[in-house]
């Protein structure tokens, strides 16, 4: 990756990819006259630190091809200016939170406009509770448009550069928001692409809760994806900066957690309880200092979710009721989404255990709590509902639900593809 980008390594990027100045515009989220801006002015103008890293996402988004042809056209271009140093490029490593080290171009520091945290924070905690309620399928454009029309304006807008950690903080706490949204609407793609944008964010904006934070989410989408091992990965790296610092129950028992699920997928039964075991004792430790504004909560409500979802992989239907039981013993009736889950998890496990019955009941209570729900997730687990019921289907009440079921899903992906594609589409997301 390079060190500190100058429009000099901005030009052989773009080419390398192949773009026009509007389609490499689009992919970073600034303005096409930025851009033209950085390349004429060659390795004498820098772009901002905010700007630097989406340049490095982009980066560790292009092909193979693409990487080496950017490597080669840097070493050309350093052939041609011998009085250089050459800026090295390697593969993408696990993300760090250690701050970038690089001398940064002068700036001119505007005033604070004293609106700007306040309101961010209560933007946060509004789409925070209408999301637990809702999904986020139905506010993934509100939050998409508050962050390019409240936040992006003072990141990237005019001549005066803001330089408070508290702006980026609130770029990096919104734009994970997004991710989990995007996450939630079943566009995994998109919600990885947020998440690292907002890794980044979060180490100019120097909340380090924050940046664990999303290492957690990066690792917890890792699950969904399939990729147990890369999960482990982002969990331990979040496991290893936290260990740097002051002590953070929450955070330690959530990685812990995210670590559990990738030890059930691999089938490791043993290391899976011991590592549940480590992240319910982490909770009933003390935090060493406030708990981040922008990072959720993780509570035992939260771990029974984790341990549930470790059981089911590992087969365990008994244990897995006996979890989801808990998150619908501690999640209040305002609380749809987690509630949601956890009876989805207590459905699943009657089936396994023979009780289809008992589980068809369950099911169309959550189909009717969960009409406003827009969550592709949901609707993911009442598909995999639908398949669990196929062999009891010569039974009526099953055969009965199963056809609610077949519809319920059919019309709920129809609406929420409906809802998304146009926030999906119409919004520019840095890549």
């Amino acid at each position: 990756m390079v060190q500190l980008w100058s429009g000099r390594e901005v030009r052989a990027l773009r080419e390398c990819l192949r773009l026009s100045i509007r389609e490499f515009a689009t992919r970073i989220g600034v303005s096409e006259r930025m851009v033209s801006r950085w390349e004429a002015g060659g390795a004498n103008i820098r772009p901002r630190p905010i700007n630097q890293e989406g340049l490095d996402s982009l980066l560790a988004a292009a092909s193979d091809d693409e990487k080496s042809r950017f490597a080669a056209r840097l070493q050309t271009v350093e052939q041609q200016l011998p009085d250089e140093t050459p800026e090295p490029v390697s593969a993408v490593p696990l993300p760090s939170l250690q701050p970038d080290a690089s001398p940064r171009r002068p700036s001119v520091v505007g005033p604070l406009p004293e609106r700007s945290h306040g309101l961010d924070v209560l933007a946060m905690q509004s789409f925070r509770s209408a999301d637990l309620q809702v999904g986020g399928g139905h506010l993934y454009g509100a939050v998409v448009k508050y962050l390019h029309t409240q936040v992006g304006p003072r990141l990237f807008g005019g001549d005066v550069v803001v330089e408070d950690p508290a702006v980026f903080t609130a770029a990096a706490g919104l734009t994970e928001m997004a991710g989990w949204m995007a996450h939630d609407a079943g566009r995994d793609d998109r919600a990885y692409s947020h998440f690292l944008r907002a890794f980044h964010l979060s180490k100019a904006g120097q909340d380090r809760q924050l940046g664990i934070h999303i290492l957690a989410s990066l690792s917890h989408l890792a699950h969904h994806r399939a990729d147990p091992n890369g999960a482990i990965r982002f969990a331990r790296a979040g496991e290893t900066s936290l260990a740097e610092g002051p002590a953070n129950p929450e955070l330690s028992a959530r990685l812990l957690s995210m670590q559990a699920r990738g030890r059930a997928a691999l089938g490791d039964d043993q290391e899976t309880r011991t590592l549940l075991g480590r992240a319910e004792s982490a909770l009933h430790r003390n935090h060493e200092e406030p708990p981040s504004e922008w990072v959720s909560r993780f509570d035992l409500g939260s771990l029974a979710s984790e341990a549930a979802r470790c059981m089911r992989e590992l087969g365990r239907p008994s244990e897995t009721q006996a979890h989801a039981q808990q998150i619908l013993d501690l999640r209040p009736s305002n609380r749809t989404r987690s509630r949601a889950f956890g009876q989805l998890f207590l459905i699943t496990a009657l089936i396994d255990q023979g009780e289809p019955a008992e589980a068809c009941r369950i099911t169309r209570e959550v189909m009717e709590a969960t009409q406003s729900l827009g969550s592709q997730l949901v609707a993911q687990q009442f598909e995999q509902i639908h398949q669990q019921l196929a062999p009891y289907t010569d039974l009526p009440f099953v055969a009965e639900t199963r056809k609610l079921l077949s519809d319920t899903v059919r019309q709920r992906v129809w609406l929420q593809e409906w809802i998304t594609s146009d926030a999906f589409e119409s919004q520019v997301t840095p890549r």
